[in-house]
């Protein structure tokens, strides 16, 4: 679920705000701390999503739609997890402290949540549920354009003395042996 899966909601909030910290112009940790703030959203709207679905459910319904285990660790509650019920954990976070690295990341990382709400709406056909979905599909396509537009940006103020991109002998010489 889009909720506390590796791909879910709160895990980019959480990557974003924190990947801001190390970003070395303002207007990427500008980006960074929108995108992660709007995705706390993305976090309500989802829980609500599941509450509804879930709140009238008799035990029966639980059972028969393969939510009895979850219900007995967390009753009605909205419980941070992937859809296959493994718990939401920071280790899904990526936070190198690298921009470029961070970038990339946060970009991989909208187009993972991107691919699970197409396969969420693939397997869905109430209305109630696809256009909240296919609203939060549209916004991870933004933020990846988002994301591109910082890396460009990024790299545009780079140049051969600090990106490897642009000067292969800047990677060699941070590989090379010091000599005593």
């Amino acid at each position: 679920m889009e909720y506390g899966g590796p791909d879910g909601e709160i895990g980019a909030s959480l990557r974003y705000l924190s990947q801001r910290y190390t970003m070395p112009i303002p207007e990427l940790k500008a980006t960074l701390t929108d995108i992660g703030t709007e995705e706390l959203g993305h976090l309500e709207m989802v829980g609500t999503i599941v509450y509804q679905l879930t709140k009238n459910l008799t035990p029966k319904q639980i059972q028969e739609a393969g939510l009895d285990a979850y219900f007995v660790d967390h009753t009605g509650g909205i419980y941070p997890a992937a859809a296959s019920g493994f718990p939401f954990n920071a280790a899904s976070l990526a936070v190198k402290g690298d921009p470029i690295t961070d970038l990339h990341e946060s970009m991989a990382a909208e187009q993972k949540a991107r691919t699970t709400y197409d396969n969420i709406l693939r397997f869905c056909d109430d209305p109630d549920v696809i256009d909240p979905i296919r609203f939060l599909r549209a916004r991870e396509v933004v933020h990846y354009q988002r994301f591109g537009e910082n890396l460009r940006l990024l790299t545009d103020k780079l140049d051969s003395k600090n990106f490897y991109a642009f000067n292969p002998a800047f990677d060699k010489k941070c590989f090379q042996k010091t000599k005593n």
